[in-house]
This record gives C-alpha cells, structure tokens and sequence, in this order.
C-alpha cells in the first residue's frame, strides 16, 4: 500500500528542512486514512481510528466506543412523545445527556466484559476489517488531510523558531518584489517588508542580500506573516547593538531614538560606568561604529548625543551640531521650551526643511521654539508636528 523508502524520505526532509517532527506527520497520515475509512466503509457517529506502522507499511483500524450508564445517556424508551407540558419541556431542555448511539457508546457492564475494570467514560478498542481500496475520493481526502496537517505543525514550527526572535535584525535574500512590496527568503519562513517599512529611496534586486527588524510575527488563516522593517527606530538600536559590545552588554544605554529613515537620525545614550564614554562608545575609533551602521542604512546621517536628566542641557546637546546661547523652559506642564540662539547658528539649529529641530523635538519629547538673540521666533516643533521656518 505504501511505499516505504518514499515515506521515510519524506519524513527526514520533512523534519531536516522544515523542522516538522516525524511524529507529527505520521499523526497526520493516520488521521487521514482514518477519515478516508469512515467516509468510504463508516457509519454515523462512529470513532474510528488508524495505526500506521513506518517500519512495515500495515495499517490497522479501529473503532472507539466510550463506556456509558444512564447518567451519560438517554435511551429511546425515555424519549417523550406526544405534546410536552412545559415542566417537561424544561425538564428536557436541562437533561444534558446524550442520545445512546450503539456506534459510538457501549455500557459500562459490557465493556467490563470486554476489558476488565473499565470505568466510566473510558475508551474500548475494536479491531476493524483492513480495506485495500479505498477509492478516489477517500484517497483525495487523505492527501487533503495530510496537507493540512503538514502546514499546521510546518505553522506551529515557524512560530515557535521566530516568535522567540521578534525584535531582532534577521538577514535574508529578496524573493520577488510585488507593487513595492519585497518578500524576502529567511530560510524556512518568508518576511514581509511593506513598502512603508524601507528606507526611502533604497531598490532591491532578486537575490539580494537584505537584514532587516523583524518587529511582529502574525498568524492569520493564510500562514505566517514576518513582518519586517528597516524604517524602524529600533532597527537603528540593533545596528548599534551588533557594532558596539557596550550596549550589548548595557554599560552603555540607548535612551531614545528620533529617526527620520533614509536622511537623519538622532540618538540620545547614557553611561551606567562613570569609566565609559557613551558618544565615543558608539562612534567608535576613526568612528568605524557609527560608519558602519550608516553604511547598512545608505548614509542616513546620524547625531549621537549624551542623554542627560537636566532638560536644558539636553534641550541644547539634541540641537547640536548648532550650538545654543541659552534654554528656557516657558511651560514645564505642557513641555515648551524657548531656545536662543547666534544668527550665524540658526540655519543649523533649524535645519534643513526643519529636520534638526524636529529631531530634536522627538528626541527630548518637549515642543521646542527657536529664538535670533533679537528675539525672533525663526521656528518651532512638537513631537508631532512638522516645524515650518518663519519668516522675518
């Protein structure tokens, strides 16, 4: 009936490429000649169930009958007839036992007769004639079953292995693009990286080696979905991580992350070891760290700045490279903060399409208003919103 150097071939690939236990796939096969049986040669209700022997090929069925007493079941004698009242209505609508299906219960004082000591509930097992064919259509089930069963425990598998590794960069190559969108191959899953997920202005080719954040593994009747980000912020975090052992390790700490992929991030770090820099931890000797995360990012600019609790100074080292006269806070409730600054810094301070103080603003959560020393306001920015120059 079945080809045995076939099925072990299966089986080893099966569990070798996709990580599906071979006890799961021979659950499978019996469960689908088990259905297959029932279709073709059952009887309604019945339990029937198949034992697939890997080393010799055999299969044998059985069917399953649960021992009952009349508190489990109802007999046809007990069924009403005629017009219920309605305390017997009720009566019957509370009854939960079951009809007595011959198929599929047995009583408790024969299936003693069969297995000694059997109790309430308990199954009893029948040997059931072998069949060789089982015809098209039952065929065709069991090939549907089995493929079922196989994407199940091949879907259990796969969230098992990347559920523990979201929030982590994963590599992998480009699959196909698809209206902006790339599939990419992680070995035995496929990610997802939506075009609103990429840094702009980035292209891929087919085969392309790809690392990306993988930042939410999600289960829905299609499969699994990996979705996959290089926009994220913390994708910036995880670079950081990989180069610089420092903040791998937590001596030094990444406070926040203002980014704007593609063009300009900024970085805020503090140092739990007096002993250790955290800027030059990150920047690296000949700053070769922060080199070669900018290069996995395109060139995407990136300020690192050290975290401090006092906001002023950290209001003012969030607007570097421009360098401020003075902070002022003018609502510490509603987080505004009014910055002076040397005509010759504005531009800087501000940025270019006011990307600087809009960094800024996201780095330190507090809405920031740039000042000229004649006390002009030259621009402002929340978290949220996009500043605007003003104009003289």
């Amino acid at each position: 009936m079945f080809d045995l150097k076939v099925i072990h071939s299966v089986l080893t690939q099966l569990e070798e490429e996709r990580g599906i236990p071979k006890e799961k796939i021979i659950e499978a096969i019996e469960m689908a000649l088990a259905t297959a049986y029932k279709k073709e040669y059952g009887k309604k209700g019945q339990i029937i169930r198949a034992r697939f022997n890997l080393d010799s090929g055999v299969v044998e069925f059985y069917q399953v009958k649960i021992a009952v007493d009349e508190s489990r079941v109802r007999f046809e004698d007990e069924e009403p007839e005629g017009e219920l009242t309605e305390e017997e209505e009720k009566a019957r609508l509370e009854d939960e036992r079951v009809r007595f299906n011959p198929e599929h219960h047995i009583l408790v004082q024969d299936a003693r007769k069969i297995k000694k000591g059997a109790e309430l509930d308990e199954e009893v097992v029948f040997p059931l004639e072998s069949k060789g064919d089982y015809g098209r259509i039952a065929a065709q089930t069991a090939k549907q079953v089995i493929i079922q069963k196989i994407r199940e425990a091949e879907k259990v598998s796969v969230v098992a292995e990347y559920g523990g590794r979201q929030g982590e960069v994963v590599t992998g190559s480009v699959q196909r693009i698809e209206r902006g969108n790339i599939f990419i191959e992680l070995g035995r899953a496929t990610g997802l990286l939506p075009y609103e997920e990429q840094i702009p202005g980035e292209r891929y080719k087919q085969g392309e080696r790809v690392r990306a954040y993988l930042y939410k593994v999600e289960e829905t009747p299609r499969g699994i979905f990996l979705k996959l980000s290089r926009s994220h912020p913390q994708f910036l975090k995880k670079l950081f991580e990989v180069e610089a052992p420092e903040i791998a390790n937590g001596v030094v700490e990444i406070k926040n992350i203002a980014r704007e992929a593609g063009s300009r991030s900024k970085i805020a770090v503090h140092s739990n070891d007096p002993h250790v820099d955290p800027v030059g931890s990150c920047v690296g000797q000949r700053g070769v760290r922060v080199t070669t995360v900018m290069g996995e990012l395109r060139g995407e600019k990136i300020d690192i700045i050290e975290w401090s609790p006092e906001i002023k100074k950290f209001i003012e080292d969030a607007l570097s490279p421009a360098k401020v006269i003075s902070v002022t806070i003018t609502n510490e409730e509603a987080r505004e903060a009014h910055v002076e600054v040397a005509e010759d810094q504005q531009s800087l301070a501000i940025g270019k399409g006011g990307q600087n103080v809009r960094l800024a603003a996201k780095l330190t959560g507090w809405k920031i208003d740039i000042q000229s020393v004649k006390g002009e306001i030259l621009a402002e920015a929340t978290i949220d919103s996009v500043p605007e120059e003003i104009e003289k």
